[in-house]
C-alpha cells in the first residue's frame, strides 16, 4: 500500500507543480494596482510588486529581484509613464516579450488634467478672464491703461511667487494627473481589463479571473456606499492637501479640496506658495490640512502656523497596509476616515 501511495503522491506533486508553472507571471508597478491584480488572481496566483511600499514611484532604482520579476513577467500592469517615467525603458529592456497593460491608456479610464496654482480655481478664473477679453474687446481701449497697469502688477506678482510652482509643474511627466487609481470608478473599469488580459494568457483560469473581477466590482460598489456614509456628515468642510494627488477621489465623491501646498511631490513649495496657502486658510476658514507620511512635518507646521486648522496624515499608496487583495479597499477607507476625522 505504501509503495503505491509514494508514486501517486509524487505524480500529484508534479501535476500540481505544472499547474502552478502555467499561471502567468505578472509584474505590477505600485501597491494599489498590485492589490487589484491580486484580487483578480485570488486563488490562482500572486503578482510581483515592482515599487516597494514607502518608496516614491516617480523616481526609483530597481532591485535585482524586481528586475528579475520584469524579466520573467508574462504580463506587466502599470499606471503609465506619467507616474513612473523611468519604468518605460525598464519594461522595454527587461520585459520585451511580456504583454503590457498601461492603465492610463485603457479605454474607459477617467483622466483628469493637472490643476495649476496653489488655489485650484485660479486657472479657471484665468480662462474666464481670457474669454471675457475676447467678447469685451471694445472695452479694452476705454480701460487700456488700467488693464495694462493691472496686468503688469499681476505679472510681477506672479513672477515673484510662481517660479517655484512652475518648476514643480514642469516635473509632471504628462498632460494628465496620474493618480487615477484613487477613483473607484477607474478601479472597477480596470478589474475587467485585468481579467481579460490574464484570461488571454491563461484561458484555463479565465472563469476564475472574471468571477473574481465581478465579485471585486460588487465590493467596490459597497465600498462607495461606505465612503459616502463617512463623508456625508462633514460635507461642506474645507480642506487643503499637501500634494495635489487626490482629485480623482474628490471627483468620485464630490468632495473638492480648496488647494494644495505643493503641485508635485518632488520638491518642497517655495515661501510665496506657503504664504498664499496661509492666506487661503485664514480667509476661508479652512478646517483641515492633510499631510503625507513622506513629507517634512515642519513644512506642514509652517503652513498651520497662526491658523486654527487641524491636520491629519493620508497616504495615496497605502504604504502601511499589508500587500494583497484587501489593500485597495482599505486604502480608500483610510482616505475617507482620515479626511472626515480631520474636518
Amino acid at each position: 500500500m505504501s509503495r503505491l501511495l509514494l508514486p501517486l503522491s509524487l505524480t500529484g506533486a508534479l501535476l500540481s507543480g505544472t499547474a502552478i508553472a502555467d499561471v502567468p507571471r505578472v509584474a505590477v508597478d505600485i501597491a494599489p494596482v498590485h492589490s487589484l491584480v491580486a484580487r483578480v488572481m485570488q486563488g490562482v496566483g500572486t503578482p510581483d510588486l515592482i515599487v516597494q511600499p514607502g518608496a516614491s514611484p516617480h523616481e526609483y532604482s530597481l532591485r535585482p529581484s524586481e528586475a528579475s520579476a520584469l524579466q520573467e513577467a508574462d504580463l506587466v500592469v502599470w499606471i503609465g509613464e506619467d507616474l513612473t517615467p523611468w519604468l518605460h525603458d525598464a519594461i522595454g529592456t527587461l520585459a520585451k516579450d511580456a504583454a503590457v497593460t498601461e492603465l492610463l491608456e485603457a479605454d474607459g479610464t477617467m483622466l483628469l488634467e493637472f490643476r495649476e496654482g496653489a488655489l485650484f480655481e485660479a486657472h479657471d478664473h484665468d480662462d474666464e478672464d481670457d474669454h471675457k477679453d475676447e467678447h469685451d474687446h471694445a472695452d479694452e481701449h476705454d480701460h487700456k491703461d488700467e488693464h495694462d497697469h493691472a496686468d503688469e502688477a499681476h505679472a510681477d506678482e506672479e513672477k515673484a511667487h510662481d517660479d517655484k510652482d512652475h518648476a514643480d509643474h514642469d516635473h509632471a511627466h504628462g498632460e494628465h494627473d496620474p493618480h487615477a487609481w484613487l477613483s473607484t470608478q477607474n478601479a472597477a473599469t480596470w478589474l475587467n481589463l485585468i481579467a481579460g488580459q490574464l484570461s488571454a494568457a491563461d484561458p484555463e483560469n479565465a472563469g476564475t479571473y472574471f468571477a473574481n473581477a465581478a465579485a471585486a466590482r460588487g465590493e467596490i460598489e459597497a465600498l462607495n456606499g461606505e465612503i459616502r456614509a463617512v463623508l456625508d456628515p462633514v460635507r461642506g468642510g474645507q480642506f487643503i492637501v499637501f500634494h495635489d494627488a487626490y482629485q480623482y477621489f474628490e471627483t468620485d465623491f464630490d468632495f473638492p479640496a480648496s488647494g494644495a501646498i505643493s503641485i508635485s511631490d518632488a520638491s518642497d513649495p517655495g515661501p510665496a506658495r506657503i504664504t498664499e496657502i496661509q492666506a487661503r486658510i485664514a480667509e476661508q476658514g479652512i478646517d483641515c490640512v492633510l499631510a503625507e507620511p513622506q513629507f517634512n512635518p515642519d513644512m506642514v507646521a509652517s503652513v498651520l502656523d497662526g491658523t486654527q486648522a487641524s491636520t491629519a496624515i493620508i497616504d495615496p499608496l497605502g504604504s502601511d497596509i499589508e500587500l494583497g487583495p484587501a489593500l485597495y479597499p482599505q486604502l480608500m477607507r483610510n482616505l475617507a476616515s482620515n479626511l472626515a476625522g480631520c474636518l
